[in-house]
């Protein structure tokens, strides 16, 4: 049922995930309809099928006898988990959050229904905050060409951001298992 769930969930266009979280934050706490909080819970909404599936698939593919094999020398089962099938599969659930977050990072709609937007500097969780995605919107539809200007900016921003989440990902998971030339 959860993995029925998160299939659901995953096929949920993102501005009905944005209305959903405006509606249930507007119901909770009016104090954050449009803040970073009801904008970071988007995300997070957006986020957690996309970590839930490539969790799932990582943890699957590590091997079963790779588990009884450690059960067999008597290492108790939570040890087991941690030690050996998360570590198994750990190349998988970094990629898994790395895809969780090229996907929240590219999401404009969620964050104009939440987060709203804020031309000026960070002023709290409990206010509109901005973001690259909403300066992309914002000044690319704009007439004047400084602004569209600026939004190429973000844009370029954002394609480093992601190039250097990517490199980091790659580099620590080639510092943590070694390289594969000597294999």
């Amino acid at each position: 049922t959860v993995r029925f769930a998160m299939d659901v969930m995953s096929g949920i266009p993102s501005i009905v995930i944005g209305i959903f979280v405006y509606t249930l934050v507007l119901t909770l706490n009016r104090q954050f309809v449009f803040s970073a909080v009801s904008g970071g819970v988007a995300l997070a909404v957006i986020m957690l099928p996309v970590v839930a599936r490539t969790s799932e698939e990582a943890l699957r593919l590590v091997p079963v006898t790779t588990r009884e094999a450690a059960l067999a020398l008597g290492i108790p089962k939570f040890k087991v988990t941690l030690r050996v099938v998360l570590a198994s599969a750990r190349g998988g659930l970094v990629t898994g959050g790395l895809l969780a977050v090229a996907r929240a990072a590219g999401e404009t709609a969620p964050l104009i229904m939440t987060a709203f937007g804020n031309p000026f500097g960070f002023q709290g969780f409990d206010h509109p905050i901005a973001s690259l995605t909403f300066v992309i919107f914002y000044y690319g539809t704009s007439a004047y060409e400084n602004w569209q200007g600026l939004a190429w900016g973000a844009t370029l921003i954002l394609i480093l951001i992601m190039l250097a989440i990517s490199i980091a990902a790659r580099i620590a998971l080639r510092s943590r298992f070694g390289s594969r030339e000597n294999a």
